[in-house]
């Protein structure tokens, strides 16, 4: 139920409040896990961030706490990640370095919006840099790895915001921004981009822009909604939205980043939690949603990905409804 006060707006526009709790496909039964994506992409409504929703002990906010110390009251980092008092440096424009930063407690809400500061930005040309940023909400934490600073076959949700076309033949636009989920039997291929087990993905000019850029990623009901404000304009732009997305209860939020030969200064700025007040049906409440298994039910198989001349996501040709698990 939505709280007092909120102002409803549908569709996308600019990031005024937004009413939680929009219409979506529910969770269902904990077996079978098969729910059919909506072809096309249905307008959401997100938070402008300033709501009474904000969770405190899943958000990083400046002014940060423990900055020049070695740890932090709610975040724990590695590698080559930097606090100062405006930014948590995840890697610095120099050559293989990694760095991460994870919430110490692990996120029970069956709804939630997570709103991304950040900022990549460098001194390499078109194509000279690397390697990007990648958003989680996994069961494991302060794992590195090859995946952008984390670790491979992960069990739960990344958003890579990729920056290098690894991939020479490639028609897709970088930056480019791509959704995955994992139950720990998927391996993301960097010679490819990940583009056999990306669900869905954008262009986004995101790199080297001379004011903020933010992202806001939305889980709600098993459907799951990325936007970008990159053109400074106060406005959400929508960039993925699918449905049939099956997450659990008590995995953890983080930000991890990688450079390779090519490099650039990944920057988070903040990350901010909110709880989406939705109601959920008897059934749906009953479910423990700690053994939920990370999964997606498909109208295609990934492997369908291919690109059209703007380098958006365009799906593979189906014949009919077709649904196809992936794993």
């Amino acid at each position: 139920m939505a709280a007092e006060g909120w102002i409803w707006r549908w569709g996308w526009g600019r990031r005024c409040l937004g009413r939680p709790g929009l219409p979506g496909p529910g969770p269902g039964p904990t077996t079978p896990l098969f729910l059919l994506l909506l072809l096309g992409s249905v307008a959401a409504d997100i938070t402008d961030g300033n709501s009474e929703h904000l969770k405190r002990e899943h958000s990083l906010i400046k002014p940060y706490q423990g900055v020049g110390s070695s740890s932090m009251p709610l975040w724990d980092f590695q590698g080559s990640t930097m606090l100062t008092s405006q930014y948590v440096r995840l890697t610095p424009d120099e050559r293989s370095k990694e760095g991460s930063i994870w919430n110490h407690q692990p996120c029970f809400l069956k709804d939630w919006e997570m709103h991304v500061h950040f900022k990549v930005h460098g001194t390499g040309k078109k194509n000279l840099h690397g390697d990007g940023i990648a958003l989680w909400y996994t069961r494991d934490r302060l794992v590195p790895g090859p995946v952008f600073g984390s670790k491979d076959n992960f069990h739960g949700l990344a958003i890579f915001l990729d920056t290098y076309p690894n991939d020479e033949t490639t028609e897709r636009v970088f930056p480019y921004i791509s959704v995955m989920v994992n139950n720990g039997s998927l391996s993301y291929d960097h010679s490819k981009d990940g583009r056999w087990t990306e669900l869905a993905g954008c262009t986004a000019d995101f790199r080297n822009r001379d004011h903020d850029t933010f992202l806001a990623v939305r889980y709600s009901r098993g459907r799951l909604t990325v936007m970008t404000d990159l053109e400074d304009k106060n406005e959400w732009k929508n960039c993925i939205d699918i449905t049939g997305v099956r997450l659990p209860t008590g995995y953890y939020f983080g930000a991890s980043a990688g450079t390779g030969d090519l490099s650039d200064n990944h920057d988070i700025i903040s990350m901010k939690l909110f709880q989406l007040m939705v109601e959920h049906t008897p059934d749906e409440e009953s479910i423990d949603w700690t053994k939920i298994e990370p999964s997606v039910n498909f109208l295609k198989s990934p492997k369908d990905n291919v690109d059209d001349p703007t380098g958006n996501f365009r799906s593979g040709p189906l014949t009919g409804w077709q649904i196809v698990c992936l794993w």
